[in-house]
Order: C-alpha cells, then sequence, then structure tokens
C-alpha cells in the first residue's frame, strides 16, 4: 500500500508522464489545500480524469512501471489470457484507442519464449488488410515484452452468434466473406493462423468481421515446451486434424477446415463440434471426423452452400478446397444471389431467398434518395405508405416479416435510413422488433417508428421510446407522420 506523502505522489505522477505539472495546480485549487492526504489527492485526479481508476490503483500500490509500453500510455486492463494480459491504452502522439498484449512476468524470465512472442508479433506486422486486427508495435519496455494493436469496438464470434441465437443467412454470408478475404491475403503474404476459432474472431461495432492473433497460436502452445521444441510447434487442433487426415503441417488446407467450422457456426448457429477446455478431448483426432453435417442442423439452408461448407469440413486434405481463393469462387455465385435487393417486394411477389434461382443477376446498386423500411402486413396500407413516400422522394423497402426486416439491418450498410413498423395486425411481434433495437449495439442508431391504433393501449405500454425510436397513434395525417420521419432521420426531402 502507499507510504509516500501527498507531495511525493504529486512529484511522482508528473515524473512519471500521467499529469502535465500545470494540471496539478487545478487538483490543489479543487482541493482548496495542498494539506489533504494522498488518498484524497488520487481521488481528485481520477475525478478530474486526469488519472484512470487502474493508474491510481497501481501507484498506491507503489508501482512505477506499466504505465507507459512503447508509444502508448495504459488506461486500464481489458481482458487476461493464460499468457498476457490485454490493456486499452490511449497512443501519445495521435491519441488513437489502441489494445497492448503484454507477456505475464512469469515467462519474462525465458529469453526463449519472449522472442517467440515477439517473433509472432513481428509476423502480424507483415499484414495490412481491413478484415485483420492491425499490428502497431512489438517491443519490450524493461523486462515485459508487449504487442501494440487496433483497439476493436465489439465482441468475439462466439459472443456474437451466442447473443442472436444464431444469423440470419445473409448476414452470416457477409460475415464468412469477409472472413475468406481477410485469410486469402494473409495466406498472399505466406502467412498462416494456426488457430482460427470463434473466439479469434472479432465483429466490431460497425459490422467488421476481423481475424486476430495470426501465429500467437505457437506462443500458447509453447508453455511447457522446451527450448529445441519450439520449432515445430502448431495448436492441439491443428494437430489433431492432421493426424486424422494423415497429412503434416499442412497449415493451408488446416486454415480452409477450420474456416469451414467459422462458417457451419454462422450459418447453424452452433459449433460443428463441442467445445471443450479438456486437452485430450480436443486432441482426439475423432473429433474432426464425426460433425454433425451441417444440412441436417440447419435443414432451412440451399443445397449449394451447404455443400461448400461440407467441402471445407472433409477430413482428407487432397478432397477438400485446396485453397481459401478456391472457396471464395465458390462462394462468390451465392453471394450474388444473396445480396441486398434495391426493394424487399411483399411475399406474394417475391420468393424466400433460399428460393431464388441460381440464374439471377447481381442487383443495381442502390439509390442515393432517403429510404424507408415498412414492416406492414395489410396490401392495401403497404400500397398507400410506398405511393406516399415514393411522392416525397423516398426509396421504399417493403417486408411483412417483422424479423426479417431487423436481420436486414444487421448488414453493412443498412439497407434504409428508418425502419416503420405497423403493429395494427403483426402485434406483439412488431413491438419486439421495435424495442430490439436499442439495447443492440449494431441496432441502436437505427431510427423507428411503431405505427398503432387506439385500441391497442396495452400493447403501446410494452413499447419502449427513445430519442430515435417513437410511437404514433393512428389515426394521424400523412404529413404528421413525414414529420417525424423527418426529425428522426435527419433527412430533408
Amino acid at each position: 500500500m502507499l507510504t509516500l506523502t501527498t507531495e511525493d505522489v504529486a512529484a511522482a505522477v508528473v515524473e512519471l508522464g500521467l499529469i502535465e505539472a500545470a494540471e496539478i495546480a487545478g487538483v490543489w485549487r479543487e482541493l482548496g489545500s495542498q494539506e489533504v492526504s494522498p488518498e484524497q489527492f488520487g481521488s481528485a485526479c481520477v475525478r478530474r480524469e486526469l488519472l484512470t481508476g487502474y493508474q491510481w490503483e497501481r501507484l498506491r500500490n507503489g508501482y512505477r512501471n506499466g504505465f507507459f509500453y512503447g508509444r502508448t500510455k495504459v488506461l486500464y486492463q481489458a481482458g487476461a489470457g493464460s499468457f498476457a494480459r490485454v490493456y486499452r491504452a490511449i497512443a501519445q502522439d495521435t491519441e488513437d484507442i489502441l489494445a497492448v498484449k503484454v507477456l505475464r512476468k512469469r515467462f519474462s524470465s525465458d529469453e526463449a519464449k519472449c522472442e517467440l512472442f515477439l517473433r509472432e508479433g513481428r509476423m502480424g506486422l507483415m499484414l495490412r488488410h481491413p478484415g485483420i486486427v492491425r499490428i502497431e508495435e512489438v517491443g519490450k519496455e524493461g523486462s515485459s515484452s508487449f504487442i501494440t494493436m487496433e483497439f476493436v469496438e465489439g465482441q468475439t464470434l462466439r459472443e456474437l452468434v451466442k447473443i442472436r441465437k444464431g444469423i440470419d443467412i445473409v448476414r452470416g454470408i457477409d460475415l464468412a466473406s469477409q472472413l475468406i478475404d481477410a485469410l486469402e491475403y494473409a495466406h498472399s503474404e505466406g502467412v498462416t493462423h494456426r488457430d482460427l476459432k470463434a473466439s479469434n474472431v472479432l465483429v466490431s461495432a460497425k459490422g467488421r468481421a476481423k481475424l486476430v492473433d495470426f501465429g500467437l497460436a505457437s506462443f500458447a502452445e509453447s508453455i511447457g515446451k522446451k527450448k529445441d521444441e519450439l520449432g515445430k510447434l502448431r495448436t492441439v487442433e491443428y494437430a489433431a486434424l492432421e493426424v486424422a487426415g494423415g497429412v503434416r503441417g499442412d497449415n493451408v488446407r488446416s486454415d480452409v477446415f477450420f474456416l469451414g467450422t467459422l462458417l457451419y457456426l454462422l450459418l447453424a448457429g452452433r459449433s460443428a463440434f463441442k467445445d471443450s477446455r479438456d486437452r485430450a478431448v480436443r486432441a482426439d483426432p475423432k473429433r474432426y471426423a464425426d460433425l454433425e453435417p451441417l444440412g441436417k442442423v440447419a435443414p432451412h439452408l440451399p443445397r449449394d452452400l451447404v455443400d461448400l461448407v461440407n467441402k471445407m469440413l472433409t477430413l482428407k486434405p487432397k478432397h477438400r478446397f485446396q485453397t481459401v481463393s478456391e472457396v471464395k469462387e465458390a462462394l462468390e455465385p451465392i453471394k450474388i444471389r444473396y445480396a441486398d435487393d434495391d426493394e424487399i417486394v411483399s411475399p406474394e411477389v417475391s420468393k424466400p431467398a433460399r428460393e431464388v434461382s441460381e440464374n439471377t443477376k447481381p442487383k443495381s446498386k442502390i439509390s442515393d434518395k432517403p429510404r424507408i423500411m415498412v414492416v406492414e402486413v395489410s396490401g392495401k396500407s403497404q400500397d398507400s405508405l410506398r405511393q406516399f413516400f415514393s411522392k416525397q422522394g423516398f426509396r421504399v423497402l417493403v417486408t411483412e416479416n417483422p424479423k426479417r426486416a431487423l436481420s436486414r439491418f444487421e448488414t453493412i450498410p443498412p439497407p434504409a435510413d428508418i425502419l416503420l413498423l405497423s403493429s395494427q395486425v403483426l402485434g406483439h411481434d412488431a413491438v419486439s422488433v421495435f424495442n430490439a433495437l436499442a439495447p443492440d449495439p449494431y441496432l441502436k442508431k437505427i431510427p423507428a417508428l411503431l405505427i398503432t391504433s387506439a385500441r391497442q393501449e396495452e400493447l403501446v405500454s410494452e413499447a419502449v421510446e427513445d430519442d430515435l425510436r417513437q410511437v404514433v397513434t393512428m389515426p394521424f395525417k400523412a404529413s404528421d407522420l413525414l414529420q417525424r420521419v423527418k426529425m428522426l432521420t435527419g433527412i430533408n426531402v
């Protein structure tokens, strides 16, 4: 615990570069005196946001290091694993928010492991792609080895699928395509991942999938190994797969297989095999041979998409896609078929995505007009709303399915500027989608209007309104509805 005087602490934060000397004067003014305890001084610094809680806790425990790594200043700990801690940090020169992965102390005295950790980090420095978490700096601060990288606001793919209980097919294909592009680029640079899994895929708040920890699996597997064993490292999963497939050191085709497990997860909403912390279970080659068929788990999926994933997951490498580029080529016609329509029309004149003909042409580019998506069952009301908003200069998208509408807004870019839901027939289904927007990190910026009738008071009471989501009760003037749409979107047509 802290044994320094208040004067010592004030001098230390300036000497360490945590606070500018001129800023200390403001702390004394707030406190009204310099005759205060170190705790009072530290609390005032945290309150004025001159120090973070993490920084003050470290100071009061007597630490004089761990505040800076390379060009970054640590703000707080964001996570921890078996071999490293991850901190949220700020770049001192650009003020960009970054992540710093710092090797745990118990490995710092092992020169071979430190070098392996840094070597794997330097491998990441070679890769510059929007689908790969960017490595900014690799180095040592005192005895601590660290890797500084892009900080991704979002969640892992594992967390995303768990929270959403599955992902819509259009969104799933979009994320799969992003992962394929990133891995194809890495392979073209001569770098394989060697640890593809859902926790090593980050999905940003803007919907961008990013691969993380290229090569760091080697370090994880080095724990407990002797120095002369470090050159032949691969993950337990990759080693078991290669035993099962009868080909050793097959990193490219092994990446294809485990990329297939990610596509399986995206499309089925569950893992291709049971997750386990038991190393013996993960090292059993049979685990990778007895996968439940994707078509059985998700019978709604189109046959060609199921066949594509099944080929990626073929046990014998020679029967798999040989490269990620081959996967990309096979996915392309499916991706085109499921590309966002210029307009969603009523089911009476449109088939579900999985029933669209394989001969469907690529969709035309979305108009620059402001767009509104209408969720309404009544054909008469659909026509009225379409005609009215079209005359006002809007591109109107119409669907009868509120859940389908919600899934469309999970794509990047979103299909419309505002969502208009009618609860008159859809009832609780419309309210459920309306209420699902605000809590979701991807959807919270989507404006929405819920149209209800005067007889639906109980239903209206369930709707959660805020600055971007409002309830409109019939009867109302069309001009009033238009005004609400303009106000929520900031569109002036």
